[in-house]
């Protein structure tokens, strides 16, 4: 049941939160474990534990369809808790991308949704329904905001195919921005497409986007507070070394197009905002699927507003390969504690996929601990590339990649009514799944307990859908689902709640 206010500011998925009992186990796990060592330590994934979903046909109160919500999630600060009867709640933070552009990019507002939640987490053996397994992840919409850039003008998700001037000040002045990415000389206003998101501390948020690809800092209202513009290396270059920011067509140099700054994350003891590139930069094998694994991780120091953050580290990561040696993309990163992230990598696989069998979905591990710091070096100018036809060049040591939870394990799917490959119904496993999110279980037993929440991007794919006051069939629903799964993280860095 949907049940949808006179209001329209105040969407609720209603479900009944008498959801099925907990189910406690000695060894609070899901499933056989998966054990992997990595520096050390050995990190445990317990298997999938929840799930839940926002319908395709949701809208948001802007009366445009809620979609697209897993390109980021956060957890809003000072949100999660445990209740006395052994579930939690909290209060998600999701940014959408650039709108329904199936047919072209549009002139959709970036914006972010906050979605309030109640986890039950499921333990048991037993078989959940889909409509059951629902209960463990009961989500209700709460508002959105929209974004804004200088002057209080509405950013816009169309195609950049202009470039304005940097601000007078830059770089010296830590607000000022650098040139930007803008729809048209007729239309200079900031395009956005939002693919990461950071829920800082004091109520601002920093959104990472694949046009820049750019890191934006935004106020708990909306407003463009600061830019950090990546080096040169990972910048759009033309033939004659101009920004180019369209993503329709790869440039000579820099991110892809549609392969901007995927992954955001922040380790908030030391104020460090990390940032990774979907694959890798055009100069460094990015132009081609199976030359394109050695992708980018960058590091910025923001603890102090008064001044630019400076560029404290950069390390280049080994995406996995498919069984043809094709890279297996990067959608989002977390941090875990100094040198140790997580990674989200996977196939375009699954319901609203190329293909209905997805084969590679997974939240990865990865280590830059005696890695090669490569930032304010010569790779930072982009005609001194890290690797060749997807070899890496000598001297650079990359970090170390470990599988960790994978998202299709079949027993762990079939727990909560899902599946993967055919039938494409409901029940099939979302194709493109592009966030992380961790949380404390809380645990005394388990104090290095977490878990981990994901999303899925469903690309608005509904066949009742409205996109800027009009209405659209995209042929297909699309539900936006989330998964948790329990992990033990020796170590992690603790949410701060």
């Amino acid at each position: 049941m949907l049940t949808i206010p006179k209001s329209a500011l105040l969407f609720v998925l209603a479900r009944s939160v008498q959801s099925s009992p907990l189910v406690r186990i000695e060894s609070r796990k899901a499933t056989d474990p998966v054990k992997v060592t990595l520096n050390g330590n050995t990190y445990i994934n317990k298997g999938l534990v929840g799930f839940g979903l926002i319908p395709s046909n949701f809208r948001d109160s802007e009366g445009d369809t809620l979609g697209g919500i897993g390109s980021g999630i956060d957890i809003k600060r000072g949100t999660w808790a445990q209740t006395a009867f052994g579930s939690y709640n909290g209060t998600f933070v999701v940014t959408p991308d650039r709108g329904y552009n199936v047919e072209g990019a549009i002139d959709y507002q970036s914006r972010q949704h906050e979605i309030d939640f109640v986890f039950s987490p499921y333990y048991g053996s037993s078989k959940l329904s889909f409509s059951d397994a629902q209960d463990t992840l009961v989500l209700t919409y709460r508002k959105t905001v929209l974004r804004y850039e200088r002057n209080n003008v509405k950013t816009s998700g169309l195609d950049p195919t202009a470039v304005r001037a940097a601000q007078s000040g830059f770089p010296s002045d830590p607000t000022a921005d650098p040139q930007m990415p803008i729809a048209s000389t007729s239309e200079p206003r900031l395009t956005i497409d939002a693919e990461g998101l950071v829920a800082d501390d004091d109520g601002s948020f920093w959104v990472s986007d694949e046009y820049g690809p750019y890191i934006y800092k935004f106020s708990a209202d909306g407003q463009l507070l600061q830019t950090i513009q990546p080096p040169a290396a990972i910048l759009p270059m033309d033939k004659n070394g101009n920004l180019e920011f369209t993503s329709e067509d790869d440039p000579k140099t820099g991110r892809g197009g549609n392969h901007g700054l995927e992954g955001l994350t922040i380790d908030r003891v030391n104020r460090i905002l990390y940032a990774m590139l979907q694959a890798a930069t055009i100069q460094d094998g990015g132009d081609e699927r199976d030359t394109s694994r050695y992708t980018r991780l960058l590091a910025w120091n923001v603890s102090d507003s008064s001044v630019r953050p400076p560029l404290i580290g950069e390390w280049v990561v080994p995406l996995p390969l498919s069984d043809k040696d094709n890279t297996q993309e990067c959608s989002e990163i977390h941090f875990v504690k100094p040198g140790i992230f997580l990674a989200l990598s996977r196939d375009g696989d699954g319901h609203g996929g190329d293909d209905n069998n997805t084969k590679y979905k997974q939240a990865d591990l990865f280590s830059i601990i005696g890695a090669t710091d490569i930032h304010g070096t010569k790779y930072d100018d982009p005609a001194n590339p890290i690797a060749s036809d997807g070899d890496l060049k000598s001297g650079i040591t990359p970090a170390t990649y470990l599988s960790f939870v994978d998202f299709v394990e079949e027993n762990g799917l079939e727990r909560f009514g899902l599946h993967n490959d055919d039938p494409a119904d409901e029940t099939l496993i979302d194709a493109k799944w592009e966030s992380l999110t961790l949380a404390p279980c809380f645990d005394s037993e388990y104090p290095d307990d977490f878990f981990l929440f994901t999303a899925a991007d469903n690309d608005y794919l509904t066949k009742n859908g409205m996109s800027l006051g009009e209405s659209y069939d995209a042929d297909i629903n699309v539900d936006n689902q989330f998964l948790v799964f329990r992990v033990t993280l020796p170590g992690a860095t603790p949410y701060n709640s």
